[in-house]
């Protein structure tokens, strides 16, 4: 075999490898990109219409005609809403509620005998924008007893319900104890996982939610 034979099946070596390696890690990342994000129950608390304050909007932090803010660690909640090929669904409802900073959800049957904050909304809905975005501005959830912190999560097409989830903290020591949490795969309990950055004195979160 001449030399310049040897050389040429060298570079198709290295050539077909280096086109398997980026095929593996391309279909990886967009195999992580297509895990639906799981569903989870509903739960008992979820505020019907009646049961909700006037003020109703994606900020969760601030009560119409209340002059004090919820108590808590405030955040960002954003991300998108998106079908499992990427493509963005906008105009979509999403709702969020979860206890307020004393474990207290905004429901008459929550039996905890805690007072409620006033300061705190505990429901929000955003209408997603034109590519799929939405945002919250919220407390970061607290623990509930029998529950890790978390928030509940729905979307809805019109009036047509696609998902019901939950978001957790990530890292937080109590998922291993919460039931809803260990029923999810690795994977999974990554989707609805929050992880939190501090930009510009705004500690925020990105949930994309995979429908």
């Amino acid at each position: 075999m001449t030399l310049v034979t040897r050389r040429g099946l060298l570079k198709g070596i290295i050539a077909i490898t280096s086109f398997s390696a980026f095929s593996r890690n391309a279909f990886s990342r967009n195999a992580m990109q297509t895990i639906l994000t799981p569903s989870a129950t509903e739960g008992p608390f979820y505020p019907n219409p009646s049961m909700r304050l006037a003020d109703v909007d994606n900020n969760l932090v601030k009560v119409s005609g209340v002059v004090k803010k919820a108590g808590g660690e405030i955040i960002l909640l954003k991300g998108k809403v998106m079908l499992k090929n990427g493509k963005a669904l906008a105009g979509h409802r999403i709702e969020i509620w979860q206890c307020d900073v004393n474990g207290k959800y905004l429901h008459p049957n929550d039996p905890r005998n805690v007072v409620y904050d006033s300061g705190f909304q505990g429901f929000g809905h955003d209408i997603t924008d034109t590519h799929g975005n939405y945002s919250f501005k919220t407390i970061k959830p607290t623990t509930y007893p029998g529950r890790a912190p978390h928030i509940h999560v729905k979307v809805l097409d019109d009036m047509r319900e696609l998902l019901t989830t939950q978001f957790y903290i990530s890292g937080d020591r109590n998922n291993k104890n919460d039931g809803l949490y260990r029923r999810m795969s690795a994977k999974q309990a990554q989707q609805v996982s929050m992880v939190f950055t501090e930009n510009s004195n705004v500690i925020e979160t990105n949930i994309d939610v995979i429908i």
